[in-house]
This record gives C-alpha cells, structure tokens and sequence, in this order.
C-alpha cells in the first residue's frame, strides 16, 4: 500500500488525474480513475465537462495539497460522501457526515412504494400522519415531507447526532418535521399516538455479518444504524408488535428489509393481526428490497 504521493513533476489536471488515480489502485479502489476524478473535481469545484476540457490546464500547488489530503483520506477508506459532505436523495442534496448512514439509491424505492400505497388508499388526501422510524440524515421522512408538503411528518432516532444533522437537512430543504428522540416507537407509544403511515428503514445486518462488511463501511458508518441483531430481525419484531397500538383502522406500514428477509418481515407484519395485505417489491438488482403492509 502507498501512502505517499511524489507530486514534483504534476504540472496539469491530467497528470494529477493519473497520479491520483496510480495511488488509489495501490489502495484498492474499486473504481480508481472515477474516484480521482471526483476528487479532483470536487477540489476544483468543477462540472465535469469543465474537467473534461480543462485537462491540460495547469494546476496550482494550493489544489494539490488538498488533493493529496483528500486521497490520504480515501487510503483510510473514508467514504466519498463523509469527504464531500453530501450525498443526493430523491434528486435533493443531504448533508451526511460520521454519525449517520449515507442515504442508498435503493431506499429511494422505499419512498417512492410509500406515495404509491398512499394515493391508492387516500386519493386526493393532503392531510395524512406519518411516522419515520429511525431517522439518519433525514433522507426519507424529509422527502415525504418536500413531496406532500400537507402530511404531517414525525421522525424518531435514537442517536442525537443522527437527529441534529437531520435537523440541519431540513431546515436547509425546507421540510416540516417533528423530531423526538427515542428507541423505535417508544416515543409514540408513551404518547398514545397513532399514525396513518409508518415507516422505516431500521438496522438489519445481522451482527456476525457487520464485521464481513466493507471496511468503508464497518469502520466509518455508525454500527447502531447497520446492526440488526442475531438474524437482523430484531427492530422489525419490536415494530411489528407495535402495529396494534401505533396504527389506525386504514393505515399502511413500509419497511426496507435485507437480502432474504422479505418474507420473514411480511410474515412479522401478518402476525401482527392488525395487516390485510402485503407486498413485496424489488430493487433493481431483483433482491426483494422493501415490504408494504396495508390496513384496510
């Protein structure tokens, strides 16, 4: 592994382009010349067809020392989006920093299933109760908020850093949002309250299986948000014991689930005897990726 880079003969974007991507491939990126090119656009504030015709430009010592802090980072396996600060969701740009999960592309599926079942169930319906279990950035009870700005969002976590930086999405986005601070729907439940859609995306790797992850991801993302217990079912069983009491007479439940545990999960919210129906809908690699409860 190198953990020094010889920039004296670097005199353009091109050829720190080559030196950056050499020394991430000696680190084991997986996509090195695409991950240079992200840094060095990002030390620039560049688009990239800017970057694309600007590769003979000279480029300044000022630029290269913050690359080279940058790709010294990255050697550690620091995610991108840790570095850059951001991460877009749902066509929005959310700050994500150490102390939260980094929004997927595949919870975006989770978003879209929940506005589909809600119009089937309310069409035309602009005044809905929403709950959000376990918050993170902000990335999806946020984005149901920008999209139906009439629902009435709450969001719960368990981590203070997860729900000050979620604040900060939402001010920045303009989102109107409720944030209690709790372990699952406790909150709700000492409240008495009941919602008609309840959502989640809760930890669930199993715990032997957290320490096989990516070491982007094991040693950077916060363990609370990834670490589902023994078989990664364990929020999904304390949410599905909860229905009863959080749900209204027409409600709908949705959650996003692991590899091979879709049908565990929609047999938990059946069980729950408060669910009519369940769906379950893949991601675009075919892994059945979120689970839809309906209470008619």
């Amino acid at each position: 592994m190198q953990t020094q880079l010889d920039w004296s003969d670097v005199t353009t974007i091109r050829e720190s382009l080559t030196r950056a991507s050499s020394f991430l491939r000696e680190n084991d990126a997986k996509d090195p010349v695409f991950e240079a090119e992200l840094l060095i656009r990002h030390c620039l504030d560049w688009d990239r067809t800017r970057f694309l015709i600007s590769m003979m430009d000279p480029i300044t010592p000022e630029t290269i020392e913050r690359l080279d802090e940058l790709l010294q980072r990255r050697a550690q396996h620091e995610p991108l989006q840790y570095m850059f600060g951001s991460q877009e969701f749902y066509g929005r740009p959310f700050v994500v920093r150490p102390g939260v999960l980094i929004p997927r592309p595949e919870t975006e599926i989770l978003v879209e299933q929940v506005l589909l079942h809600a119009e089937k169930l309310w069409p035309g319906s602009s005044s809905l109760d929403v709950a959000d279990i376990g918050t993170g950035s902000g990335a999806i009870c946020i984005t149901l908020a920008c999209e139906r700005p009439g629902w009435n969002v709450t969001t719960v976590d368990l981590s203070p850093d997860a729900t000050t930086i979620a604040k900060e999405n939402a001010q920045r986005l303009g989102a109107e949002i409720r944030f209690l601070q709790g372990d699952l729907v406790q909150p709700l439940l000492i409240a008495a309250e009941q919602v008609d859609i309840l959502v989640s995306n809760p930890p669930y790797i199993p715990s032997t299986d957290v320490d096989e992850l990516d070491a982007e991801v094991l040693e950077h993302e916060p363990r609370l948000a990834l670490d589902g217990g023994s078989d990664g079912l364990d929020c999904y069983r304390r949410l599905c014991e909860a229905l009863p009491a959080v749900l209204r007479s027409r409600s709908l439940v949705a959650y996003e689930v692991g590899i091979h545990q879709a049908r565990d999960v929609a047999d938990l919210m059946l069980a729950s005897g408060v669910i009519d129906e369940v769906h379950i809908v893949s991601d675009l690699a075919g892994i059945e990726r979120v689970v839809i409860g309906v209470r008619r």
